[in-house]
């Protein structure tokens, strides 16, 4: 009985510990249509004098006055409170049981963890997923923080999918026809209600707009070959020749908002603030900083809440990869003049999962899907300073196409001769479009039977197709700042000297809490002995796996609580994600011998520019 005495308690508490809102009262007493008021000066008008009043048209009347008081303070906090009840059933036994995480036998395979510790974050993952999209979500995004979380709790967290019911196409035809301005059935000349995906924010419809619809800039050609191309990083003899310039088509891929998800997903993160703020007065719980945390969660939640800021992002990957002869990788192309904070327009792109390829093999392509990936990933990381920041292998499409002969030939001679490479034939002949559609559809009604998916990826091989990457779902980017580029330059470059002590120094007194830090000297003797096993395999011509070295590094930044800011681990995460992904299919492939070399080159270059800037001082 107490027990439900305290949740109703609880709740009131956090609707009155949560920020409030300006009071509306004072505004609906002082309006002259409750209290006409005279003003000082002025004489009051006659019985007989007419009196003429114009109103502001923003100016909301009494009606609506009293509508917006009971929403913000009546109904808001009511479904606050209603949705703090629904969570506490779910999370009490969480709450109850979590001393189990100190009792059992450590498990060595579970990286010396008890068996109670195993439990409990079972536990803990199975409620995430039952409270719904937005812990979903922050589960997924908790995954990341291996510098804050225990190993084995972040690769638990990280499995969960987030998969809600389709919200209804009534909703999505409003939404749309307030993108276009104009009737439904005068955009699309196809439109499949079924949605393809269902997410935790937005789902996702295939459809056909009309041609009168498409604007000019939408049909310019994508991948043009520049005369001056950009600076790119490229295996040399792996990355196939790059796919020519083509016209997207009318087909495009149509991202819709859940209605009120904004509201739920804000409800939400009040209820977080609200225990982290609890959290946070625990002794020796304070170098996790829980309520910074959940800021950073909760402005990563509010900008995929505008499907805008997605359509900028793919904008600026397109630009970013123009000029690049040697990078296979296209990104959906957006109609920003129809995109909305609610709906995003895109380019349909019918491509296969890289999942399929780590499932079934990718046979003769293993090794070029792997070297690509990487060749993309350190492009945007090294030369961009704009990284995709949710690389998991769902986002990561294959799709295939056929270089010209005439245009290999013209290759190879411009390779041996030194003279200018060719120009791509522009492809908008729909015949090859088709055929990419045939390949994929085919290998898509192969992905459950291996024999016939290897025979079939041969026999592409054997007809001279190359694999293409397609990155989806742009949502989320990272983009260091200039402090966090040069921890992370720094610390690579001395691990790279065998300077791990240097590397260690640099990263307590650039942390975000180094008064927090607990053992400073030892958190730099054990990157010195990580440096230093890294020279051992060096000299010894042993393959080092960088995602062994980071490893290790985010396991001492956790066990020393060096607190490093979010983009900076979510940076090495996507280095860890990217590798473990390109081992599966290569697994030869040594990122670490790959981006050193460019990562020296730039770290001299910011040293170059310090002094500069310091002499300018």
């Amino acid at each position: 009985n107490r027990l439900w005495i305290a949740l109703p308690v609880g709740a009131l508490l956090l609707f009155y510990t949560s920020p409030k809102q300006e009071s509306l009262v004072p505004a609906l007493l002082a309006s002259p249509s409750i209290i006409p008021v005279t003003p000082r000066g002025a004489k009051a008008p006659r019985a007989d004098e007419e009196e003429y009043v114009i109103s502001s048209p923003n100016e909301p009347h009494l009606g609506q006055r009293i509508v917006v008081l009971i929403r913000s303070h009546v109904l808001e906090p009511l479904g606050t409170a209603l949705r703090f009840l629904h969570l506490t059933m779910y999370f009490l036994p969480v709450i109850f049981t979590w001393p189990m995480v100190l009792i059992g036998k450590p498990i060595p395979e579970f990286d010396g963890e008890k068996a109670g510790a195993i439990w409990w974050y079972d536990l803990l993952t199975k409620q995430m997923q039952r409270a719904g999209p937005t812990f979903i979500k922050l589960a997924q995004w908790a995954a990341s923080r291996v510098d804050i979380f225990p190993q084995q709790l972040c690769e638990r967290l990280g499995t969960l999918h987030s998969t809600t019911k389709p919200h209804s196409f009534r909703h999505t035809r409003r939404v749309v026809e307030s993108a276009f301005g104009r009737p439904f059935e005068e955009v699309f000349e196809e439109f499949d209600e079924q949605p393809i995906g269902s997410g935790a924010i937005a789902q996702v419809y295939k459809a056909t707009l009309r041609k009168d619809v498409l604007p000019p800039s939408y049909l310019l050609p994508k991948r043009p070959r520049p005369q001056n191309l950009k600076p790119t990083i490229a295996a040399d003899g792996v990355v196939p020749p790059p796919p020519p310039p083509v016209i997207p088509s009318g087909s495009v891929a149509v991202k819709v908002l859940h209605p009120r998800v904004d509201k739920m997903i804000n409800r939400d993160l009040k209820i977080m603030k609200f225990f982290a703020d609890w959290i946070a007065t625990v002794p020796g719980l304070q170098w996790i900083s829980l309520p910074e945390e959940v800021e950073v969660f909760g402005e990563m939640m509010r900008e995929q809440l505008d499907l805008r800021g997605e359509a900028g992002n793919l904008r600026t990957f397109e630009k970013n990869f123009n000029g690049r002869r040697e990078n296979a990788v296209s990104f959906p192309r957006p109609l920003t003049e129809y995109s909305t904070r609610e709906v995003l327009i895109e380019e349909f792109e019918d491509a296969l999962p890289l999942g399929y390829f780590l499932r079934n093999g990718g046979g003769p392509y293993d090794r070029v899907l792997a070297t690509m990936g990487l060749d993309v990933f350190l492009n945007m990381l090294l030369l961009d300073n704009f990284v995709h920041a949710d690389l998991h292998p769902g986002n990561i499409m294959v799709k295939f196409y056929k270089p010209t002969t005439g245009y290999i030939l013209q290759n190879i001679w411009a390779s041996l001769t030194g003279s200018p490479k060719p120009e791509d034939p522009l492809t908008s002949d729909p015949d090859v479009g088709h055929e990419s559609e045939r390949i994929v559809q085919k290998l898509r009604s192969l992905k459950h039977s291996r024999t016939e998916w290897l025979a079939e990826i041969d026999n592409l091989e054997k007809e001279g197709y190359q694999p293409e990457l397609v990155m989806l779902d742009a949502g989320l980017v990272t983009v260091l700042t200039d402090l966090n580029r040069r921890n992370f330059l720094d610390l690579f470059r001395a691990i790279a000297e065998f300077d791990g002590y240097r590397a260690g120094k640099l990263m307590v007194e650039r942390c975000r809490s180094p008064e927090l830090v607990v053992d400073e000297e030892i958190f730099a003797l054990k990157i010195q002995h990580l440096a230093l096993s890294v020279k051992a395999k060096t000299f010894s011509l042993g393959q080092i796996k960088i995602a062994d070295v980071l490893t290790e590094v985010l396991r001492n930044v956790q066990t020393h609580h060096v607190k490093m800011e979010g983009d900076f681990v979510n940076t090495i995460v996507s280095m860890l994600l990217l590798e473990g992904i390109g081992r599966q299919l290569d697994p030869d492939m040594d990122l670490f011998k790959s981006a050193l070399p460019i990562l020296r080159k730039l770290g001299r270059q910011m040293s170059v520019n310090d002094v500069n800037m310091a002499n300018a001082r």
